[in-house]
């Protein structure tokens, strides 16, 4: 659909190395030599910033309770001809903030505001979460993105903080639909890690900016970070761009303002996110032991034999390493955080332009084949919970269910088939059987689970999760439904003209009633209108159209259209109806008409179930 400048997640880079289920731990690292590190970056940031046209990148590493190394590559500001400085070019990690979200939270919970478990209505006022599902959302729910909510896009950012509200009055007046009960399968959710935040201001009596400074980035040393929005002036120099790169030109993209600020509101440089790597890695000064080793275990997984969640953190098994991570990706800003706790190792990675996934996708599994080297071969899969694959159309279950962004199903689905020998063919790859109920991608690591809840099937990933879609809501059936109105209708836009036509050239009279004609008409003004949508809207879905900042005027004039359609629907029906009975209506115009009329009630439908009629933005 239209971009939202929320890119892919870097998680992919990583994917491919995932083991085929957790092995026993893989043996301590040797520390990597500084001048080992350093070449291997220079030679690999050379060849990645080139080849996917990336102005520039930083790099951290830290080991042994210290930073090993960190640089800067080619350009933190084209315009200035700023070069990228570990130390002071400030770079927005995006969703990598929700790790500092998340470590408020423990925090908290360290000092016993927090409950981890209570129902997050304890600890809001002004607004709560409905009760849609007799379980209630906890933070715990929140931090392994297992809260149930639905997930959208429109309106995220603002182009000033004049156009920022108040945290609290966004949550509040943005509430996401719940979809499906808590702690059942994992569905990444900006608007939960939110809520976490939020949670924590009421929890600190602090702003979340200000809690993140005091609590984290001060104690940490981090003095050229910060969570505030826009970048205090006192950093602002330092301040690194990003840039869409387009037929050999750059475009610099501008400041996007967070208005959910706890999911990625965070700028930081290389160095301050070594400092909180190792904090990390240390188990201090930031949670005590007890409550950072609780942090850092497994929180949830749809399945034991796949990666899942540790309290915020993703967990990936690479090169035969337990690997605690989270990725980020805003204003073409693409960054990664990767932590090694077997061999006291992290990594932090950052680039300024949309090629940077391309170029990060490379780096990371390259980096592990160097430097944390290990067996990727499949050791026996421990027991799990088994379901038999299910062949069929799985959407996302981060997706949307009450907007018009739920037409994304359409284009996000897909299709999972079982083929000779028990093998998938499932989101451009092939699967082999496993264990019951258990996958590997053929020619990479990935692992694949099914897993059912009541009537739910779920594929779930090291990855995302999918959900098996009913038949009503598949790619095929939808445009069956859609090719169905376009014939019928065509018929009608081409037809009745041309038959009018042919009519008064042989001079015949109209010999049916007035009522008839108008359901003609009716009809035929419906089957143009609906044409004209369908038209624009799948050039808008296709284009570059964007929601970030709320829903345009083009798309809110566009659907316009839905309404007018289904009122000369209305129109059409009632006046054929009138005019049924009347005499001179011949038994072929009595069947293109109930044709035209099945598949004008066809769109109507196709309309409803895609959250198109009635202006439905969240």
């Amino acid at each position: 659909m239209w971009p939202v400048t929320l890119p892919r997640l870097l998680v992919v880079a990583v994917l491919s190395l995932a083991a085929v289920s957790t092995p026993a731990p893989a043996p301590a690292a040797d520390i990597p030599d500084t001048r080992e590190l350093a070449d291997f970056f220079d030679a690999a940031m050379a060849r990645g910033l080139e080849a996917n046209h990336v102005p520039g990148a930083v790099v951290s590493v830290v080991g042994g309770g210290r930073t090993l190394f960190s640089k800067g590559y080619g350009l933190a500001d084209r315009e200035n001809r700023t070069p990228f400085d570990p130390e002071t070019s400030l770079v927005r990690i995006a969703s990598i903030t929700k790790l500092f979200t998340w470590t408020a939270v423990m925090q908290q919970v360290q000092h016993g505001r927090l409950d981890l478990h209570a129902d997050v209505n304890r600890y809001l006022t002004t607004f709560k979460i409905p009760a849609t599902f007799p379980r209630p959302i906890t933070l715990a729910d929140l931090m392994s993105h297992t809260a149930g909510f639905e997930d959208s896009a429109i309106g995220l950012g603002s182009r000033s903080k004049a156009d920022v509200p108040p945290l609290g009055t966004y949550l509040a007046e943005h509430l996401p639909a719940r979809v499906r009960p808590p702690g059942e399968v994992s569905a990444y959710s900006n608007y939960g890690a939110a809520l976490a935040g939020y949670i924590v201001s009421r929890a600190s009596g602090q702003p979340y900016d200000q809690y993140v400074q005091d609590h984290i980035l001060d104690p940490l040393g981090m003095r050229h970070s910060t969570a505030a929005e826009p970048v205090p002036a006192a950093l602002a120099a330092g301040q690194a761009r990003s840039y869409d790169y387009d037929e050999g030109t750059y475009q610099r993209k501008p400041f996007v303002f967070d208005n959910l600020g706890p999911d990625g509101s965070i700028s930081a440089t290389a160095n301050d996110m070594a400092r909180f790597m190792i904090a990390h890695l240390r188990n201090g000064p930031l949670l005590d032991e007890r409550t950072a080793r609780l942090m850092h275990q497994r929180s949830f997984t749809a399945d034991p034999r796949i990666d899942g969640y540790a309290h915020g953190f993703k967990e990936q098994t690479l090169n035969g390493h337990r690997v605690i991570m989270h990725d980020g990706s805003w204003e073409r800003f693409q960054s990664a955080l990767l932590l090694v706790p077997d061999a006291d190792l992290g990594l932090f990675v950052s680039t300024n332009g949309v090629g940077g996934i391309d170029a990060v996708t490379q780096l990371l599994p390259a980096f592990f084949d160097r430097f944390l080297p290990g067996d990727r071969a499949a050791p026996a899969a421990a027991p799990g919970r088994t379901a038999a694959p299910v062949a069929g159309f799985y959407k996302p279950t981060r997706s949307v269910e009450s907007t018009i962004e739920k037409v994304l199903t359409l284009t996000g689905s897909s299709r999972l088939r079982i083929e000779d020998g028990g093998k998938l063919a499932f989101v451009g790859k092939t699967w082999s059987p496993l264990a019951p109920g258990l996958y590997q991608q053929d020619g990479g690591s990935q692992r694949l689970a099914f897993v059912t809840n009541g009537a739910a099937t779920y594929a779930a990933t090291d990855g995302p999760a999918y959900e098996l879609i009913p038949w009503w809501d598949t790619p095929p059936a939808n445009l069956v439904v859609v090719l169905a109105f376009a014939v019928t209708a065509l018929t009608a836009v081409l037809g009745l003209p041309l038959t009018a036509a042919i009519r008064r050239l042989r001079r015949r009279p109209t010999r049916t009633s007035r009522a008839w004609r108008a359901g003609r008409l009716f009809a035929g003004l419906a089957g143009a209108v609906g044409l004209v949508f369908i038209v624009l809207f799948v050039l808008m879905l296709t284009g570059e159209t964007s929601i970030l900042y709320g829903v345009p005027a083009s798309l809110r004039a566009l659907l316009l259209l839905p309404p007018l359609f289904l009122a000369l629907t209305v129109a059409a029906i009632t006046t054929t109806v009138i005019g049924w009975r009347r005499q001179g209506v011949g038994v072929l115009a009595r069947g293109h008409q109930v044709i035209l009329l099945a598949g004008m009630l066809a769109l109507v439908w196709f309309c409803q179930h895609w959250n198109l009629l009635g202006w439905r933005f969240g």
